[in-house]
């Protein structure tokens, strides 16, 4: 059986894959905990993931240009 730490462990590639998922559902605990956990010890995935945020902001603006 792996130690538990390792299962909350994740790869750049899977925090990515986590971060494109969870624009789209909501992520199951186990993956939510292993998200944050990346996020914090990781430099890359915080910016890809406000990259994230910024283009979600962008696209919400976008659909409500016309409605003011």
């Amino acid at each position: 059986m792996k130690p538990r730490i390792t299962l909350l462990r994740r790869t750049c590639r899977e925090a990515a894959a986590l971060l494109v998922a969870r624009e789209d559902r909501a992520l199951n605990l186990p993956d939510q905990v292993a998200l944050k956990l990346h996020l914090m010890a990781c430099k890359a995935c915080p910016r890809f993931e406000n990259q994230l945020l910024t283009m979600r902001a962008a696209m919400k603006q976008w659909r409500h240009y016309g409605d003011s």
